[in-house]
């Protein structure tokens, strides 16, 4: 029974501390995205990922055409 209660999600960072050891996807602001393994975290949320790939999506408007160039490049 206390491996099911250690399983359960009762506050907010259980559901963080049973996502240990897994890859996590992280959106931040300005449209960046990390990707990797989850290794530590602290109480403020603050993280340490292995093995991480960062994606930035950038949008810009053509002058002459006015049509959307979406660029996508991968760190």
């Amino acid at each position: 029974m206390a491996a099911e209660e250690d399983m359960a999600v009762k506050e907010p960072l259980d559901l963080i501390r049973l996502s240990l050891d897994e890859r996590i996807y992280v959106k931040l602001r300005s449209e960046r995205e990390l990707r990797g393994k989850l290794h530590a975290y602290d109480q403020h949320l603050n993280m340490i990922l292995g093995d991480v790939e960062e994606t930035v999506t950038t949008v810009e408007i053509d002058d002459e055409t006015y049509e959307e160039i979406v660029r996508v490049s991968f760190f």
